[in-house]
């Protein structure tokens, strides 16, 4: 899970098969790329009703992409950012009255900056692009791709056995790993940002008691983690919150603040980790006039 502290860019998982069928259509380098037999058949079964033949359909597209010799990238990289030069407000199949194409072609200009002559400038037009503002979030399933762009995040995850890249990285990349590993699921950005809620939730069984502060709850569907993000908005305001059936994490990332958990309290300030114990009261005080905001990583444990 990826909670947005400053404006953020990224890429989250495959976008709905009719955008990627335009792509295949619209932008010609990319065609290349992953190859005309394998773009036919992915718009065929892009138009069908057979989930299983999508989802292969895509995973052969999305395979012979990746394998792309490095030669063939960038010669296609410089026909691509001539097109974008080129057709302006249609580029990639957008019509004039859209102003994605231009925003598209400043991406891809930025990014070949960065990253030149890379397989992620192409991968881009596979998935989904995504901004969120401060305290959004967005959510990704096991197996699931993604990219972070732009913008400073907090990022909580289950523990995990690999991490496995293939683009716009100077570490190793695994290409025959991420292509063989991923779900290839797809969906609308809108499905994969989270809703956050006030906390408490009425599913967790803890409180927080609050005075000129804020809690917001990010509550993944799944059972490792969940995490609250705390605001404490003047000196003197204080947050406490209920004991939790499970361990947190807790981190700093503005302003200052106190933390006080039974007997013990604890100076805080930004860049500072506490780890605070199941079935344990825990205070937290701003001790300064600015914000002072933290991000509580929690799981709750249940006898069976």
């Amino acid at each position: 899970m990826a909670i947005a502290i400053t404006d953020f860019e990224g890429l989250c998982g495959f976008r709905p098969l009719n955008e990627i069928k335009s792509f295949l259509i619209s932008v010609p380098a990319l065609r290349k790329l992953v190859g005309d037999e394998h773009a036919k058949k992915f718009e065929s079964a892009a138009d069908g009703q057979d989930e299983a033949a999508k989802k292969q359909a895509l995973r052969e597209a999305f395979t012979s992409l990746m394998e792309s010799s490095q030669d063939d990238i960038t010669a296609a990289t410089a026909e691509l950012l001539s097109a974008a030069e080129s057709e302006g407000s249609k580029f990639a199949g957008y019509d004039e009255s859209s102003g994605n194409a231009e925003e598209l072609a400043a991406l891809l200009k930025r990014l070949n900056g960065q990253f030149p002559n890379d397989i992620g400038l192409f991968v881009l037009f596979f998935l989904n692009f995504v901004k969120l503002a401060p305290g959004e979030a967005m959510f990704l399933q096991a197996d699931d791709i993604h990219a972070y762009i732009s913008g400073d995040i907090m990022e909580c995850m289950a523990s995990s056995d690999n991490v496995v890249r293939a683009g716009f990285t100077p570490k190793f990349k695994d290409v025959k790993t991420l292509t063989t590993m991923l779900t290839y699921s797809y969906a609308p950005i809108d499905e994969q940002k989270m809703h956050p809620t006030p906390y408490p939730y009425v599913s967790l069984n803890a409180k927080a008691y609050s005075a000129n502060s804020s809690a917001t709850l990010y509550d993944p569907p799944i059972d490792e983690f969940s995490v609250v993000k705390a605001d404490l908005f003047k000196d003197g305001a204080k947050a406490t919150f209920d004991p939790l059936e499970g361990p947190s994490i807790i981190i700093c990332t503005e302003g200052q603040g106190t933390i006080s958990v039974g007997p013990k309290k604890e100076e805080v300030k930004e860049g500072y980790v506490f780890f605070v114990g199941a079935t344990a009261e825990c205070v937290l005080q701003s001790t300064t006039g600015d914000v002072f905001t933290t991000f509580r990583a929690f799981c709750e444990l249940s006898e069976k």
